[in-house]
């Protein structure tokens, strides 16, 4: 009887033991080999296609290292960077030219002992000043010409055999209301150097026949002699 049951509980153990894979299954299996090369070949799990790579721009990187881009504004480093690549790349390029003198017909060159040897000789400059010096002249100081008269005093003369100021009496003047009659009488020339013409010639200035000079100063209708002095002795 004990027999009987222990067959049937050896039974249920081996049917709940775990089977080993056989060799040929799961990872090394042909089926996930072709997969996975399908995969490394561009192909996805699925059958799905991987992404393409991008296409790579032919284009050379910036300072910043990115196509096409520029520095921005703001950057004060990439600017500098940027400012002294230039001048490199300019100063590599720049190659100083010698100066060379021009030909230019309205600048003489006899101050430029190379440009005139090339054209005449020593007998030659010598000739030169010896034809220079037969044609020097000396032209001979002639007298000044003397100012015409136009029967007017000359208050230019006047001014400067003069030496007081102006206010300063000189002259003695009589009679009433001097002032107001030297404004009126005063008010009928256009300037005070005509007035002083006419002053001067009816007697002035010891004579005063028109009220032009109530202080007796010898000037008339407040012209003034100073301009003059200060133009000679300047």
């Amino acid at each position: 009887m004990r027999k009987m049951l222990l067959i049937p509980a050896l039974g249920l153990v081996a049917a709940c033991e775990t089977v080993a894979p056989v060799s040929g299954t799961g990872f090394n299996t042909p089926e996930y080999q072709a997969q996975r090369e399908a995969q490394l070949a561009g192909q996805g799990l699925a059958g799905n296609p991987l992404a393409p790579p991008e296409v790579i721009s032919e284009q050379p990187l910036s300072a910043q290292g990115t196509v096409g881009a520029e520095a921005p504004a703001g950057d004060a480093s990439d600017i500098a960077n940027q400012t002294a690549l230039a001048l490199a790349n300019t100063s590599d390029q720049t190659t100083t030219a010698p100066l060379t003198a021009t030909n230019n017909a309205g600048i003489s060159d006899e101050q430029d002992f190379e440009a005139v040897s090339n054209r005449r000789s020593i007998d030659d400059d010598a000739a030169r000043i010896e034809q220079n010096r037969q044609t020097y002249e000396v032209v001979a100081p002639s007298a000044v010409p003397q100012r015409g008269s136009d029967g007017q005093p000359n208050i230019v003369q006047y001014a400067l055999s003069t030496s007081n100021p102006v206010g300063t009496q000189l002259y003695s003047r009589a009679g009433f209301n001097l002032q107001a009659k030297a404004e009126r009488n005063c008010a009928q020339f256009a300037s005070p150097d005509q007035a002083q013409i006419d002053f001067l010639s009816n007697g002035g200035p010891q004579r005063d026949r028109k009220g032009l000079d109530p202080d007796g100063d010898g000037y008339a209708c407040g012209w003034d002699p100073s301009p003059f002095r200060s133009a000679v002795n300047n």
